[in-house]
């Protein structure tokens, strides 16, 4: 680790930049809909990191990057970027930012599930304790029936939302950890954080515009956009926060310090949401949300000791 903070000080960026983020991206996926939101703001990224790479690198493009470290990059970008912050957007659009990044607090646990899986790391006591704190505080705040400004009341459609998007969270959550183990592969071999962002988000921009083609809806995404001014803005303040400064800062951060530390300082993201979400969605964040929370959250540090 290293003595001057910087790890620390960048995941601590991180987590500001994914609640701001996550913000506008729910204001926006509530005015153009969640999945034009996913598939605008990888295109966006892409041409800012592009920029942003010619800026501090000297060229557009990564250059000298091993075939081994694109490849784990690419598979990355396709899972975390791709389908997993796909089911982000919509949980956004269906429980609001806070509920969706405190199901996003699950990833460290699906993290440590799938390197002992997939890399064969074992697991300890306090980890597995530490999975079962976290579950038990967001079991505390997704049944909080006071909190989530109606969408728990009797009817059907609405709990049958609420649910889908805590399902969709989840997915999300899911995406993102099978996106941070695949990255931490990728960035064995030394790679620029900054290169390495704009393989994962190409590779995912990529995918996910074929599809836009191949469904026919290239043309009515641009339409949708261009009468929509107001949420293209959220929507372009939403990437800037999140896929470009977010994600940069987490990659610097995974470099510079432990990837223990890194986690744990993200995860305080749900917890800078409860003020947002006070004072934006107008929700009622009660004691109880709050102290589960702060659960989860205790949960995933011991994830990491």
């Amino acid at each position: 680790m290293n003595s001057d903070w910087t790890g620390e000080l960048a995941a601590l960026a991180t987590a500001l930049c994914f609640a701001f983020g996550s913000t506008l991206f729910t204001l926006a996926g509530r005015e153009i809909g969640a999945q034009l939101v996913n598939r605008t703001r990888l295109f966006v990224a892409v041409v800012l990191v592009i920029i942003l790479h010619w800026l501090t690198l000297g060229s557009f493009l990564p250059l000298g990057v091993a075939s081994d470290a694109v490849f784990w990059l690419a598979l990355s970008g396709l899972l975390g970027l791709a389908a997993g912050d796909a089911f982000l957007m919509q949980a956004f659009v269906l429980v609001g930012p806070r509920l969706s990044m405190l199901m996003m607090a699950t990833s460290p646990a699906f993290s440590v599930i799938m390197a002992r899986v997939l890399l064969d790391e074992s697991l300890k006591e306090s980890q597995i304790a530490g999975i079962v704190i976290t579950l038990c505080g967001l079991a505390l705040v997704v049944t909080d029936t006071r909190g989530q400004s109606g969408v728990l009341s009797s009817e059907p459609d609405n709990r049958r939302l609420y649910i889908i998007g805590l399902l969709c969270g989840l997915g999300g959550s899911m995406g993102q950890a099978g996106g941070t183990v695949l990255s931490s592969m990728g960035l064995r071999g030394g790679i620029e954080p900054l290169s390495a962002v704009l393989i994962r988000l190409s590779t995912a921009m990529i995918l996910v515009w074929l599809l836009t083609i191949v469904r026919g809806q290239f043309l009515p995404s641009f339409t949708r956009l261009r009468t929509h001014p107001r949420g293209l803005l959220r929507l372009f303040g939403g990437t800037v926060m999140g896929p470009v400064l977010g994600v940069w800062l987490s990659l610097i951060a995974v470099q510079r310090t432990a990837v223990g530390i890194t986690s744990t300082l993200i995860a305080l993201t749900p917890i800078f949401l409860i003020p947002i979400s006070y004072f934006v969605f107008k929700e009622t964040v009660t004691r109880r949300a709050i102290l589960g929370t702060l659960i989860a959250f205790a949960g995933t540090v011991m994830l990491f000791t």
